[in-house]
């Protein structure tokens, strides 16, 4: 009795978050990035056509953030992680989707530089079990990474924020994932 109650008590202490379940996918409360620990700010699904569960994406803050404006003012790195549920989303399927991310979002960036450098750095299929990460750093970086190994880094304040509108701007790659970010889901 003893053994749980002290279980108990020390769950509920800060810090000791529990791990959230979302479609079977295990979405840590908390990662550390370049000695930064960020804390999840909410987890959704994406999907195509209502009912394809295509990846589980997570965001990690420095601070909570309940507004897409709060998201971007927040200081510190922000994580955007996305576990794929889907068995095969192809590269250039991939590609296009965040092409028209930018477009819907930040039309400004479409043609830019940056942009192509971001689109350039996705030369894979993406497969169920896989993770990505992109890191968004509060000096201009997005960097990515495909189940642990680096694809590279772009430098551009702009398209830190681009990204992020991607998944919070006005038209979201999906509402539902944008509320579940944003721990409204």
């Amino acid at each position: 009795m003893k053994k749980l109650l002290i279980l108990l008590i020390s769950m509920m202490l800060p810090g000791n978050a529990l791990a959230l379940d979302v479609a079977g996918v295990t979405v840590s409360p908390e990662v550390e990035i370049s000695g930064e620990k960020l804390q999840l700010n909410g987890a959704g699904i994406r999907k195509k056509f209502v009912f394809v569960k295509v990846y589980v994406g997570s965001l990690y803050t420095s601070k909570k953030a309940a507004t897409t404006e709060d998201v971007i003012a927040a200081p510190g790195a922000k994580l955007i992680r996305m576990d794929f549920l889907y068995k095969k989303v192809e590269k250039k399927k991939i590609i296009d989707a965040y092409a028209e991310g930018f477009q819907k979002n930040s039309p400004q960036l479409v043609a830019t530089p940056e942009a192509r450098a971001f689109l350039a750095l996705f030369k894979n299929d993406f497969v169920a079990g896989d993770r990505v990460d992109l890191i968004l750093t509060p000096a201009g970086e997005v960097s990515a990474t495909h189940n642990g190994k680096k694809l590279g880094t772009v430098e551009s304040k702009e398209l830190v924020e681009g990204v992020l509108l991607i998944y919070l701007g006005q038209q979201p790659a999906d509402e539902d994932l944008k509320a579940g970010m944003l721990g409204k889901g």
